[in-house]
């Protein structure tokens, strides 16, 4: 349970939490299971806070510093988070669903589980992030850094990653029906047994990527970069793939047509 003298000084506002907190470095501050709806917490400093099973829903949390913030089970729904440092925090299982995460840090960030569904996180920076089962369902990653992050069997049905850098993400057996994926950077990226019936990869750069056992059912992959991509039993029949370079690809036991 949050600690009520250190829920008090947070409360009191930002100033009065800056000063404390510069004054008091060593204590270990826990927060946990707080209700803080709608409050406004701007600009906090909250990096390595206990903030286990809070209640953030609706706050607003621009700039605001978790880092290393124990974030698990957390309520995010519909916070503003633009801005927000995020980087190595935990978030696992939290729910982030509609969150505005508009050039927030999530680098090396835990969000296995997590609810991240109709979140906006355009520009946000999500490297080497785990997201593991994540839910990004109808979520806006367009222009985001995912580069290197764990993305494995993550529902991203529908999202928006057009212009996306993916390169070498895991996104094996991920879910990315219909998702747009238009100009993104999927270079070397992981997508064994992904779901991509659908999808939208026009001008999409997947050289050198891992399409072993795909589903690219009606995927429209129009000038996408192919070359030297591993096919191997993807699964092709309909799928758009007009001025695609397909140069140095492996296509053994893929599907092009229906029988």
């Amino acid at each position: 349970m949050a600690n009520q003298q250190h829920l008090n000084l947070l409360r009191a506002g930002a100033v009065t939490w800056i000063e404390w907190r510069n004054k008091n470095p060593q204590i270990e501050i826990d927060l946990s299971s707080a209700n803080l709806l709608g409050e406004n917490l701007r600009g906090a400093n909250l990096q390595g806070v206990n903030l286990n099973k809070v209640n953030l829903a609706h706050a607003l949390l621009v700039r605001t510093n978790f880092s290393y913030a124990n974030l698990s089970n957390a309520i995010f729904y519909q916070a503003k988070l633009i801005e927000a440092n995020l980087s190595k925090a935990n978030l696992s299982i939290a729910n982030l669903s509609g969150a505005i995460l508009i050039q927030a840090d999530l680098s090396y960030g835990n969000f296995i589980g997590a609810d991240l569904s109709a979140a906006n996180l355009q520009n946000a920076v999500i490297t080497d992030a785990n997201l593991i089962g994540t839910d990004l369902q109808n979520a806006n990653l367009k222009d985001a850094d995912l580069a290197a992050a764990q993305l494995i069997r993550s529902n991203l049905g529908f999202a928006n990653l057009i212009a996306a850098n993916l390169i070498t993400a895991n996104l094996s057996e991920a879910n990315l029906y219909e998702a747009e994926l238009m100009t993104a950077q999927l270079y070397q990226a992981n997508l064994h047994k992904a779901n991509l019936t659908k999808a939208h990869l026009g001008s999409a750069f997947l050289s050198k990527a891992n399409l072993t056992q795909a589903n690219l059912t009606e995927a429209d992959l129009s000038w996408a970069n192919l070359k030297g991509a591993n096919l191997a039993g993807a699964n092709l029949q309909g799928a758009n793939l007009r001025g695609a370079n397909l140069q140095g690809a492996n296509l053994k036991g893929t599907i092009l047509e229906s029988d």
